[in-house]
């Protein structure tokens, strides 16, 4: 019985090292991409394994049509620079939605942080272990990097087309221009082939995607200023507050 008990204690011990290495290993990690590009994602091998190509550029966030910015927080993400990550007004608005059968709402729940955090660091799929990745990895990104470097990340890693990842990539094969000179139209049509942007082409567009590029268009404007200043952060983390409490009343 000694022994059964001292091999239990010692796969314990190894199991409670193990945890710690990839705890370590995954602070450490998402520190390094702060600075360093992520060079591939799991979703890019997996893509490539089955015969698709890879085709992506890397652009630093300057390098980027503030259009492209402004369309992705449009169409993703409202309260991206106000938000620690999670945005709970949509949640409680979707699960609202859900409970009632209503189908209103153009996208789901999910931040740009979020959608950055599972790109960059997880496998495709779901699953509860998936999920809680995904808010663990979303809470390091927003307590680690910036929200310039999230959206910078996020626009360059997403899955844009069939092979096609991040907006430069996308920019050429789309429009044969770059990320720093899309328009706002070309910038929402882009957007508005989300969640689907392999069986979706922004260049030849359905009259769904025209629709729905025509309403990022409309609401570009009513999300306020999307400069990463110190300063409209913070505003824009008041302006979420006080939406928020008054949601909740």
């Amino acid at each position: 019985m000694s022994s059964i008990t001292h091999i239990i204690k010692k796969i314990l011990k190894i199991t409670v090292k193990i945890i710690l290495i990839l705890f370590l290993f995954s602070i450490l990690l998402t520190l390094a991409y702060r600075w360093i590009n992520p060079p591939v994602t799991l979703l890019m091998l997996s893509r490539a394994t089955g015969g698709a190509p890879v085709n992506k550029t890397w652009k630093n966030i300057e390098d980027i049509s503030p259009h492209m910015v402004a369309a992705a927080i449009a169409s993703e993400d409202n309260n991206f620079l106000g938000h620690g990550g999670f945005d709970f007004v949509a949640i409680e608005d979707a699960i609202s939605e859900y409970k009632q059968g209503k189908r209103k709402r153009q996208r789901g729940a999910s931040t740009i942080s979020q959608q950055t955090a599972k790109n960059v660091f997880l496998w495709q799929g779901r699953s509860w272990v998936r999920k809680g990745l995904e808010v663990y990895f979303t809470f390091l990104i927003e307590n680690l990097w910036s929200k310039e470097r999230i959206m910078e990340v996020y626009l360059n890693v997403i899955e844009m087309g069939d092979g096609i990842y991040g907006v430069e990539a996308a920019a050429q094969a789309y429009f044969h221009t770059s990320a720093k000179n899309l328009s706002k139209w070309q910038s929402a049509l882009i957007t508005a082939c989300y969640p689907n942007p392999r069986k979706r082409n922004p260049a030849k567009p359905s009259a769904y995607i025209v629709n729905r590029a025509n309403q990022i268009v409309l609401l570009m404007p009513k999300i306020g200023n999307t400069e990463f200043t110190p300063e409209n952060i913070k505003a824009a983390k008041e302006r979420y507050r006080k939406y928020k409490e008054k949601k909740q009343k």
